[in-house]
């Protein structure tokens, strides 16, 4: 039993490069959205080395974007933090899903594997774990991926983006929430996961049509963790 729970919490090269290779064919698509976002940087009047150590640092494309409209000569500070911490306040919930494996491993490992942490990545790591197999290569491996096709797409879109057309016009952008709903529908199906994801998904769209922008994201979120953690707590009852 020990031993099952050590090749569990494995992190090692081998499991890394293998994240890695899973997660490069989604990565091609995230390229397009880097070139895309290399391309409205430069066009919003940032230079190339802010726009290059912006996508090495921050590495959050939804986040990035959204800084673009509020880029300026006076940039307003606060309600650049709000609105990044806003669209990424899911990270919280994904730290939070991961935390049962996180845990075994030391501080530095946690906080590492947690930095390149993406909506792709996570998804397939959660769904590893659930079937009893070691995740934590899918989730720093599958990161860097993400992150090093992310990069190199702004660095395109920097230099090469006004010969680029619009990602859009190919459906592109349709890519990731695709990719995401077929780890849903692959992973574990039961009537309380149907319940939250429905709440989450309904509190969202709610959200969506009278809430402030990007207020969205957080709120079905945090209807889907609620509601997840009182339907779950009401199962262990009966």
């Amino acid at each position: 039993m020990a031993h099952a729970a050590a090749q569990l919490h494995r992190l090692d090269r081998p499991l890394v490069w293998h994240g890695f290779k899973q997660l490069t064919p989604i990565s091609f698509f995230v390229t397009a959205f880097g070139a895309a976002f290399g391309l409205a940087a430069t066009q919003a009047g940032l230079d190339d080395s802010t726009v290059l150590v912006m996508s090495t640092l921050v590495f959050a494309g939804a986040a990035q974007f959204a800084v673009l409209d509020l880029w300026g000569a006076q940039v307003p500070l606060a309600t650049l933090l709000v609105t990044v911490f806003a669209i990424n306040a899911r990270h919280l919930l994904m730290g939070a899903s991961l935390y049962p494996w996180l845990r075994q491993l030391a501080p530095g490992e946690r906080y590492g594997v947690m930095l390149v942490a993406s909506d792709a990545n996570w998804a397939m790591s959660m769904q590893a774990f659930r079937r009893g197999q070691p995740g934590f290569g899918l989730l720093l491996g599958g990161g860097l991926a993400l992150w090093s096709f992310w990069g190199f797409g702004t660095w395109v879109g920097t230099y090469f983006g006004n010969r680029l057309g619009d990602p859009e016009t190919l459906g592109l952008d349709m890519v990731m929430g695709c990719f995401l709903l077929a780890m849903v529908i692959g992973g574990e199906r039961n009537w309380l996961l149907l319940l939250i994801w429905t709440t989450a998904a309904a509190a969202s769209l709610l959200a969506y049509r009278y809430l402030p922008e990007n207020s969205h994201v957080v709120v079905g979120a945090l209807a889907g963790a609620i509601a997840g953690t009182d339907w779950r707590a009401r199962d262990h009852e009966r």
